[in-house]
């Protein structure tokens, strides 16, 4: 199912499933997708779907919305593709379900800084870290989405599918698992070793 990840600041603040045949997103709460936020127009954009084609339309909104850094009245969207919508850097991913819901405002990020090492649940996934300034550190994967890296340098996400975990590029240099470098979303195992800029992580699940 198509999907909607959003992005602040290079990091992921949503992850969103297209299941209407027409999706709009603006900062009045009659929208599908909310976002309060005054770069964003009341009635900023819609996201058309037919079958697995989307489209995304500007409503006339005040700042604009733009695809790969191009202005856009109505666009047919490619996996990948970034659409820019006020503050807001969304990513467009053809392929796998999100597990959040349309219907629910877009936050803020919060800050999301490497927890410290914690005893995981039974059959919980999480990432270890092996090298660098945080090495021993364990992060325990509780959120749908988990972001990883430096902004600006490279950041990833893990996203908690009902099927599995997916590792995914989200900004700047590729992640690679097992010395093979990552483009599109990418399941993850139990061992798998995860490179994220200079540091170098073990995915596991207990």
């Amino acid at each position: 199912m198509p999907s909607l990840v959003f992005m602040l600041e290079g990091t992921v603040v949503k992850e969103v499933d297209l299941e209407k045949t027409r999706t709009t997103l603006g900062r009045r709460p009659n929208n599908d997708i909310v976002i309060e936020n005054l770069t964003v127009s009341g009635e900023h954009a819609a996201f058309h779907l037919q079958g697995q084609v989307v489209e995304v339309e500007d409503l006339h909104s005040t700042n604009g919305t733009f695809v790969n850094g191009q202005p856009a009245r109505r666009q047919a969207l490619r996996d990948g593709d970034q659409v820019i919508i006020g503050k807001y850097e969304v990513r467009f991913v053809q392929g796998a379900p999100a597990a959040s819901h349309a219907s629910e405002p877009v936050p803020e990020p919060a800050a999301r800084p490497l927890a410290p090492a914690a005893p995981p649940a039974a059959g919980q996934a999480l990432v270890r870290v092996l090298t660098g300034p945080g090495a021993g550190r364990e992060l325990v994967l509780t959120k749908v989405v988990t972001t990883l890296g430096k902004p600006g340098e490279a950041v990833a996400s893990i996203s908690h599918r009902p099927h599995g975990y997916l590792l995914a590029q989200v900004d700047g240099t590729a992640p690679s698992v097992n010395g093979q470098a990552i483009t599109q979303p990418h399941p993850l195992q139990p061992g798998d070793r995860i490179v994220l800029g200079d540091t170098q992580m073990e995915f596991l699940l207990r």
